[in-house]
């Protein structure tokens, strides 16, 4: 089992910047590919951003490439959200997700989730 809880959501103004964190309790967090989603009010869940177990790869969804980037410290056994340039279409609840075997970009590859944190960006 893998436990996840994210932190640093909350509010921006669009253009301003927020730093979301997961920590990580239980097996070991370098076996893991870890990803961040998030869910708008009333839409599906979508990909945001990825990292291999290691840190040497990343992987982003276009709507926040260039904006967003995604890092981890497995000593830590943390993965960091950098946001940056943010808009208002950023307004979601951002969840953390932990997988063995997966292909990056779909959340049915993911065994472990967190609780989420809500980021609200103001216009």
């Amino acid at each position: 089992q893998v436990q996840l809880v994210e932190s640093g959501g909350g509010l921006a103004q669009a253009g301003g910047s927020l730093r979301l964190s997961c920590a990580a309790s239980g097996r070991t967090f370098s076996n893991y590919v870890m990803a961040w989603f998030r869910q708008a009010p009333g839409k599906e869940r979508e990909f945001v951003a990825a990292i291999s177990r290691s840190g040497g790869s990343t992987y982003y969804a276009d709507v926040v490439k260039g904006r967003f980037t995604i890092s981890r410290d497995n000593a830590k056994r943390t993965v960091y959200l950098q946001m940056n340039s943010l808009k208002p279409e950023d307004t979601a609840v951002y969840y953390c997700a932990a997988g063995s075997t997966v292909v990056e970009r779909v959340e049915k590859s993911y065994n472990y989730w967190g609780q989420g944190t809500q980021v609200t960006v103001s216009s």
